[in-house]
């Protein structure tokens, strides 16, 4: 353990108690902390303390209490909750949710490096609990029925999480217009999220709920093409590209989307928002509509296993670390025996494995009819999975109707 790792463990923070630095930035440190109380209660969090320079910009302070506050007020699934605000010695901070899993940030490039192409439907039903989370937030009210005007400002991969249970959350409601103002003041240093503005947001207009759903549509873009939308050696290039900038169907990147998805993206980055989905319930539930008429429709537990299965050799690494600092439930969400435990799901008219080649059918021989068989949900190293996977892709079948020949064969033969 580094010094300064040693230096946070155990460290006290007003009523919180550090257990580790998560994550550095020019605005703000991030820790896992610990919350204690009576009997011996503990609830892990996460600790977000906005470094001490920023606390002498009263303007930005202000901005970031505003938001904090309004953020605190929202309390839904699919959005972090932020259960404290204030302010210890120089620094401001904010406690919230603590969530095991990654951000997409992360998710789509580990795909990438293992050569699985990020599945399309679970691009989809992750902005799908995106919309919704999105829809809760543009349409809170005070306690007086006046509506709150939330808008997030900074819809960007690295805000967009999923845990290990297959959960969705967006983060960072609470400084969202704080850091997109002190941001804007440091030059060469906001490029990844300029590539996710809206173009009113570019023009410096004011913003309502439709300038996260182009965001959204950017990001969403980016998932099911593999291609960056806004781009360019500068900041003025890229906002130039994203004000002026042609943005070609998805088809023409990705041959295989389907036309419904492709609609769903060019109504979403329309660059004129009275023509974009006005709420993000409208959205939404064209997203929907077309997962649930599609081959194959994602639930959580297929999302969980594909991270789970994506993470597979970080996973056991981590959970080391959170017992070594004690964390509570570290051996909670994710931590099964790889080796001889399974999950099964009665009756369920769903893949057991959740990646196979795009357009085969869940049965592997393109019926679709599965009859009353129960499905296996089972976890296999990464290496075992990517051995399987090139089997079923010289034969050109589905992992999943792999596995089942495998073991129809082994109980007809035993």
């Amino acid at each position: 353990m580094a010094m300064d790792e040693l230096k946070i463990a155990g460290q006290r923070f007003g009523k919180y108690v550090l257990i580790d630095r998560i994550a550095v930035g020019g605005m703000a440190e991030i820790f896992l902390a610990r919350q204690e109380g009576l009997e011996g209660f503990e609830k892990t969090i996460v600790i977000k303390r906005i470094r001490p320079h920023l606390s002498s910009q009263k303007a930005f302070v202000n901005m970031f209490l505003n938001e904090a506050k309004l953020a605190a007020q929202l309390n839904h699934p699919n959005i972090v909750q932020i259960y404290d605000l204030g302010k210890i010695n120089e620094s401001y901070f904010i406690a919230m949710e603590y969530i095991f899993g990654r951000d997409m940030r992360r998710i789509i490039p580990k795909a990438d490096g293992m050569g699985i192409p990020f599945p399309m439907v679970y691009a989809l039903k992750i902005a799908s609990s995106v919309c919704e989370g999105l829809y809760y937030a543009h349409q809170k009210t005070d306690m007086y029925g006046n509506a709150l005007h939330i808008v997030h400002r900074d819809v960007t991969p690295e805000n967009i999480f999923v845990s290990f249970d297959g959960t969705v959350k967006i983060l960072d409601f609470g400084i969202a217009k704080a850091a997109n103002q002190i941001e804007q003041t440091r030059a060469g240093e906001i490029k990844g999220k300029l590539s996710y503005m809206s173009p009113e947001q570019c023009t410096g207009k004011v913003l309502d709920q439709r300038s996260d759903l182009f965001s959204l549509g950017v990001v969403l873009y980016e998932w099911i093409t593999g291609f960056k939308l806004f781009t360019g050696e500068s900041e003025v290039a890229i906002l130039k590209s994203i004000t002026d900038g042609k943005i070609y169907p998805p088809s023409y990147f990705k041959a295989d989307v389907p036309e419904a998805v492709e609609h769903i993206l060019m109504k979403a980055l329309d660059k004129e928002r009275d023509k974009r989905y006005q709420t993000a319930w409208d959205m939404q539930y064209d997203l929907d509509q077309f997962l649930s008429q599609y081959e194959f429709t994602p639930s959580n537990i297929h999302l969980a296993n594909f991270l789970k299965q994506l993470f597979s050799d970080e996973l056991d690494e981590e959970r080391r670390r959170l017992l070594a600092r004690g964390v509570p439930g570290s051996s909670g969400p994710g931590d099964r025996d790889t080796e001889d435990e399974v999950e099964v799901l009665d009756d369920a008219d769903i893949e057991p494995i959740p990646l196979r080649p795009r357009g085969s059918r869940p049965n592997g021989d393109g019926s679709g009819n599965r009859g009353s068989s129960r499905v296996l949900t089972v976890d296999l190293k990464a290496q075992d999975y990517e051995a399987l996977k090139s089997l079923a892709d010289r034969h050109e079948m589905a992992v999943g109707a792999l596995v089942g020949e495998i073991v129809a064969a082994y109980l007809k033969f035993k």
